[in-house]
């Protein structure tokens, strides 16, 4: 045995350099454990690449059903269908047919783009005047007050009536086998249902739909949902009007009434989408496509119209310059977005003045270049979520986003119908003169947004990042990512990622502390401490920056390349 006696000095610090760098060598190979010989090291893997079909899901057995379709002479807008029906299966922590949807459709027949709202719609037995007997000041996160009528459902059958080429019988019956055989639940899914149950666990029906003996379904663990499989049979056999005017209508009605819930047979009857035009603005030669209010995702354009008055690619993207700009950038659009973005058919929202270059230079001077700001006005005028996309040998492209809000929803589970309502009323404001005020038969402002990008009028890009009120910001980057740091799509996606967070919500339009930044680990601290000294606030964040899939088409070759990150399961394939 030796002893500290045994070495001299210098020998005994020799040998603590050896063992503190072999301790750094072991971190750093425990880190990365390889490095990459081509592009980005910090990519995951390089894109997917093919020529007749490409799908990015955020579930591997949710891509392989959609690429199924496609094999079988399905278009991209069947295979989409397809791929949220099970993803509603597998991924119920974030989607399923008791929330909404939104869609942008590229018709290459018609050769332009079809946007497509499925959002639902308040009870209209639920008035302003419930909340102020119940004095409450918030409408809450869970329980019977903020569901709203689930719009997924009708969603599908307004995809597939104008651009499907299957029946529905035959796109929902992957779901319906997998429901009734089981599949194995992923890793972040079981994670998502742990937490889950400690939300709504509750609530009636949760341990009989989304456990097993009393447990959520760990990684690997073979899960069913018959209940599921029984209300997709009746869908595909029975049409949109099974769900909205048959049996599944009536039981939502009678469960909701049997919680102290408002949502009645009536408001589902009752229910329509909407065919709407996606909005643009263009950022350095390309498109940037987005729908409008009641979703968020103009502010992913009035973001870009600001940060395109920089010389962004002129900084280095891991730099206290380019995350300070970013960021103002940011703050400016949410204050916007607290005070403009709600349901259109109550309000005259002035989406062209919101996305306008002009307003973005008149907003911009706001910025100081050197210091975070503290309180910002929104700009007055005169006058947790499943992201998918397909696209096909035809040149037809789908960008299709589902969500429950706040990942399993609001904990009201209909009996026997295997899927949980949304709360996405709770985003409603009670401020009566706000323009997402509570109102009877309106739909809530939405953090759901697709997006596409064409350039020369042609398709380029399909994309989107689930994550709530992230999603602008991350649409931006990802844009910038591509346009300014020259990255491909699959880098653009892994890349590390600015979160701004704190600043208005839609309940009010003024901003008072400025909010704090959360970095991913690939930036360094050196960019941290510059961010400091100029007032910003930096706070950790774990699993807050989203979820990305996107497939770009290279129109002279008609090659596919796919992606899809790897923050969550999710998987590109092609063929």
């Amino acid at each position: 045995m030796y002893t500290s006696a045994t070495f001299s000095t210098s020998t005994l610090l020799f040998l603590s350099k050896v063992l503190i760098t072999s301790a750094l060598f072991a971190i750093s190979a425990h880190t990365i454990a390889y490095d990459r010989i081509t592009g980005e090291p910090f990519a995951s893997r390089s894109e997917v690449i093919a020529q007749n079909g490409m799908v990015a899901t955020s579930q591997p057995l949710a891509t392989q059903v959609a690429l199924d379709v496609l094999k079988q002479g399905g278009n991209a807008i069947d295979a989409a269908i397809a791929a949220n029906a099970m993803l509603g299966l597998v991924e119920p922590t974030g989607c399923g047919i008791g929330g909404d949807l939104f869609a942008i459709v590229w018709d290459a027949k018609t050769k332009r783009l079809h946007g497509l709202n499925a959002s639902g719609r308040s009870p209209k037995s639920l008035t302003m005047d419930y909340f102020k007997e119940q004095r409450l000041e918030k409408i809450p996160a869970f329980g019977a007050l903020p569901v709203s009528v689930p719009g997924a459902v009708d969603g599908w059958f307004m995809l597939n009536e104008r651009f499907g080429s299957k029946s529905m019988q035959e796109l929902l019956s992957p779901a319906i086998a997998y429901a009734r055989n089981g599949f194995p639940v992923s890793e972040l899914i079981a994670y998502y249902f742990e937490r889950n149950q400690a939300r709504i666990g509750e609530y009636p029906g949760f341990n009989e739909t989304f456990t097993i003996n009393g447990k959520t379904p760990r990684k690997g663990q073979i899960f069913k949902n018959p209940n599921l499989a029984t209300t997709y049979e009746k869908i595909a056999t029975g049409g949109r009007d099974a769900f909205y005017k048959g049996d599944i209508a009536r039981t939502i009605g009678a469960f909701m009434k049997s919680q102290g819930g408002f949502l009645s047979y009536d408001d589902m009857a009752s229910h329509t989408s909407n065919w709407i035009d996606p909005v643009s603005s263009n950022y350095r030669g390309y498109d940037v496509w987005e729908l409008p209010p009641n979703g968020q995702g103009i502010a992913a354009l009035q973001i870009l119209n600001v940060l395109e008055l920089y010389d962004i690619e002129g900084m280095e993207r891991d730099s206290a310059e380019f995350v300070h700009t970013f960021v103002e950038a940011k703050k400016l659009a949410f204050e916007d977005r607290a005070k403009y973005y709600a349901d259109p058919e109550f309000n005259e929202i002035p989406v062209d003045w919101l996305i306008s270059k002009g307003y973005a230079k008149q907003r911009q001077k706001l910025i100081n270049p050197y210091k975070a700001s503290r309180r910002l006005d929104a700009g007055k005028n005169d006058g947790d979520t499943i992201y998918l996309t397909v696209a096909d040998k035809d040149g037809n492209m789908v960008s299709l986003i589902q969500s429950n809000y706040r990942g399993m929803g609001s904990g009201m589970i209909p009996t026997d119908l295997g899927f949980v309502l949304q709360n996405r009323g709770e985003m409603f404001a009670l401020d009566e003169n706000h323009f997402n005020s509570y109102a009877p038969g309106k739909r809530p402002f939405h953090t759901i947004i697709p997006a596409f990008i064409t350039r020369n009028n042609q398709p380029m890009m399909s994309f989107g990042v689930m994550g709530g009120g992230t999603q602008p910001q991350m649409h931006a980057q990802i844009i910038v990512n591509m346009i300014d740091f020259g990255m491909n799509l699959q880098e653009a996606g892994d890349a590390p990622r600015i979160l701004h967070s704190g600043s208005s919500q839609p309940e009010g339009d003024i901003m008072t502390d400025g909010g704090y930044i959360s970095l991913e680990s690939g930036f360094s601290q050196k960019t941290r401490r510059e961010l400091m000294k100029m007032g910003h606030s930096i706070r950790d964040v774990n699993g807050a920056f989203g979820g990305y899939q996107a497939i770009m088409r290279d129109n002279k070759s008609g090659v596919y390349y796919g992606a899809s990150e790897t923050r969550k399961d999710g998987q590109a394939a092609g063929y």
